[in-house]
């Protein structure tokens, strides 16, 4: 029980110095984003409402999530430059693609959708409607597919 309790004592000194930090995601209204994710939203999906928007923070990064009203979600970082994009059923904007990986999608997976797209430091992730994932290069190619 003393091991406990000098444990939350500990842990009480040390937020109250701030030598912790803690993590934060705190629900704003849309005009809260930064004007690169609100052109990004208006751009490739207009007229779709946002239900939700998310700030999230972690450490000394900042990010946001949105979750608009036909359950799209797309994250952005502190920039607002989107990062995710989940559309779930439907298929993601064209136009966030990359020529390579759409051509490889149509000419391996015709009848697929592409439904989520995920920028990551190697290239490309994406999902298909099957729930098959693709992990694409920086220059398009192909890197790993998993079910």
């Amino acid at each position: 029980m003393r091991i406990i309790v000098k444990l939350l004592m500990a842990i009480a000194a040390l937020s109250a110095s701030g030598t912790m930090v803690s993590c934060k995601d705190v629900i704003i209204g849309s005009e809260e984003l930064p004007a690169a994710a609100q052109s990004f939203l208006e751009d490739y999906f207009p007229g779709n409402l946002v239900s939700y928007a998310k700030k999230d923070r972690e450490f000394a990064k900042t990010s946001y999530e949105v979750v608009l009203r036909d359950g799209t979600e797309v994250e952005f970082d502190a920039k607002g430059q989107w990062d995710n994009v989940d559309c779930k059923k439907s298929a993601v904007p064209a136009a966030l693609i990359p020529t390579s990986v759409a051509d490889y999608v149509q000419t391996n997976f015709p009848d697929q959708l592409i439904v989520k797209i995920d920028r990551e430091p190697y290239g490309h992730e994406i999902e298909l409607l099957s729930g098959l994932e693709l992990k694409f290069g920086k220059k398009g190619d192909l890197i790993n597919i998993d079910d």
